[in-house]
């Protein structure tokens, strides 16, 4: 009798381990809120460090997919869709200052999930999303790798324009883009400007056509009317910046003429590399993946963050 309850309190044991086992990994991070972020959801796929991976104007989370796929096996990656973006339900009422309301929010799904310091991935808008968290959050932040980005856009032509300056150009722009879906045929042209790949074009044309005018507007007017260069002194993080040149050649851009423009704007990042693309556009984890894949993997690698 006494055998079999040392038998049966033995296994007891080894099923509540076992539970514990399985539970484990999900006892270690919060229960996510969506209602204390309406302006993003977020999709976590993997295990590892966290990735943070932010999308760019009119894209969805799915713009990651293949960056996922590549890291998921080495990092946690949380994988932000804009509200209002790419097919996403938008909000009700659009912030008046939507990226900083983006950029709170972020913030504290960080702080929430107890994410230690997570890797940033952001291409266009989500590279200056991420070189605004680091900025108002240096210590919640690791290391930030921005897909053709810059920290003040307006700026690329006259590096001595302020974001005050800037707001009258950004009125009228937003004030446009809020009139209306722009006609299918003319942003397949634009978005042909920045993906080499026909079948890529037509998803990001789809994308533009499927997100909410006001959103897209009010998050260009905030980009245009935002210089970060000044703050950027305060990143203590290593930052790799990817650049893309060729799409402007037919305006007379050259690979060093773009890449001044990137040095002007991150002169004061302390720790950061620009590398320029050879052969892709704007979206360069699409156009340019194996040479993408490459700088991202040697930059993680440098900096000692990959798993070992």
């Amino acid at each position: 009798m006494n055998h079999f309850s040392s038998f049966r309190q033995y296994c007891y044991s080894l099923i509540l381990l076992l539970l514990l086992s399985f539970c484990l990994p999900v006892l270690l991070f919060a229960a996510d809120n969506p209602a204390a972020h309406p302006s993003f959801s977020v999709k976590v796929t993997g295990k590892g460090r966290p990735m943070l991976l932010i999308p760019g104007l009119t894209c969805p989370g799915a713009v990651w997919d293949e960056t996922v796929a590549r890291y998921q096996k080495q990092y946690q990656c949380h994988v932000v869709s804009l509200a209002g973006f790419g097919g996403q339900p938008a909000q009700a009422a659009v912030p008046e200052h939507l990226l900083q309301t983006v950029r709170d929010e972020l913030l504290t799904y960080i702080k929430t999930q107890k994410l230690n310091r997570p890797i940033v991935l952001g291409h266009s808008l989500g590279g200056f999303l991420g070189l605004w968290m680091s900025t108002t959050a240096p210590d919640a932040i690791g290391p930030l790798v921005i897909v053709d980005s810059l920290p003040f856009l307006a700026a690329v032509q006259n590096p001595t324009l302020t974001a005050e300056a800037a707001k009258p150009m950004a009125e009228g722009m937003r004030q446009q883009m809020m009139g209306g879906k722009m006609p299918v045929a003319a942003q397949r042209q634009m978005v042909a400007g920045l993906i080499t790949d026909t079948a890529r074009i037509t998803q990001a044309t789809r994308w533009g056509q499927t997100s909410d005018a006001r959103t897209v507007a009010q998050a260009m007017y905030d980009m245009y009317t935002t210089d970060l260069r000044a703050d950027l002194g305060r990143i203590q993080q290593p930052a790799l910046v990817l650049g893309a040149w060729t799409a402007y050649k037919a305006y007379g851009s050259t690979k060093e003429s773009t890449r001044a423009i990137f040095a002007q704007q991150y002169t004061k990042l302390p720790q950061h590399r620009i590398e320029m693309s050879e052969a892709g556009k704007h979206f360069l984890m699409w156009d340019d993946t194996a040479w993408f894949f490459a700088q991202t993997d040697a930059f993680l690698k440098q900096n000692g963050i990959a798993k070992k």
